[in-house]
């Protein structure tokens, strides 16, 4: 979901860069936009969801005009080294400006509880969380395979040099791109906040996670990385349920054997010439 020219990089078609660390600074914000528009403001629970993906559009598409574009045709190591020195960053600031102590978004009331479906109990709220995900890889997809923007953002991620020689504007492709994925690493934080909880240290604590949910899914397509995060999210509640002397031994040995059998995921597809 990242776009630098080349095929291949961790979510080709969101991300200009070939790191997934600066999402985890995005998605940091979004949650304490909510935090503060919601618990402190009291502001309805729904109505801070949109504010916080236009916020953190907003932020990913400044962010990306004065910091990331300059490490665009550096190397992948050094693009991953930069993001997550951001990372960091950002923990010493929010943590100075919010504090340490890890704070949870309040929810309505309708969204608490749990449904039973065939004896096992589900929260209401993770099903909202399900549901809304479920949404937008459907819609993603549906931009990405079908729309003329969608077609032009394949180009540009493909061969960039070719898509400029088409007349397409790689630059606002990918500015544009990188505003739009700011806006849903926000609303994930701002989803997430709740059940996670947030903290200054949010973005290290699943940056692992993230990174092992890209390589398995391959970084071509929204379906891979989607698919690889049903895969892992149930290999690791299965692994700790089941054998938890392993603890999240499971999801690492799930990606380990991915990097020797398709290195460059299950869903990968061809990269361009």
């Amino acid at each position: 979901m990242r776009g630098t020219g080349c095929s291949g990089g961790a979510f080709d078609y969101f991300e200009p860069l070939q790191g997934l660390d600066g999402y985890d600074v995005i998605e940091t914000i979004g949650g304490y936009i909510t935090l503060v528009l919601v618990n402190r403001a009291g502001l309805p629970f729904f109505a801070g969801l949109p504010i916080a993906f236009v916020a953190t559009a907003l932020i990913g598409a400044l962010f990306e005009r004065t910091l990331y574009v300059h490490v665009y045709s550096r190397s992948h190591l050094d693009q991953v080294l930069f993001t997550i020195g951001l990372v960091f960053m950002s923990v010493a600031a929010v943590d100075y400006v919010m504090g340490s102590q890890q704070v949870f978004i309040q929810i309505p009331s309708v969204l608490q509880g749990r449904f039973e479906i065939f004896g096992v109990g589900v929260g209401r709220y993770r099903l909202l969380i399900i549901a809304i995900c479920g949404l937008l890889t459907v819609a993603l997809q549906l931009i990405l395979s079908s729309t003329r923007f969608g077609s032009r953002l394949r180009a540009s991620v493909d061969d960039a040099r070719v898509a400029r020689g088409l007349g397409i504007n790689v630059n606002a492709v990918f500015s544009l791109t990188f505003a739009f994925g700011s806006g849903l690493a926000g609303l994930g934080g701002a989803l997430g906040a709740e059940i996670l909880g947030l903290d200054p240290t949010f973005p290290l604590k699943y940056m692992v996670y993230f990174l092992i949910v890209v390589t398995v899914g391959g970084t071509s397509s929204i379906t891979g990385p989607f698919a690889a995060s049903l895969l892992i999210g149930i290999a690791d509640v299965a692994g700790k349920y089941y054998v938890p002397k392993f603890g999240a031994f499971v999801i690492y040995t799930i990606m380990i054997i991915v990097l020797i059998l398709r290195p460059q995921g299950l869903f990968a597809r061809a990269a361009g010439k």
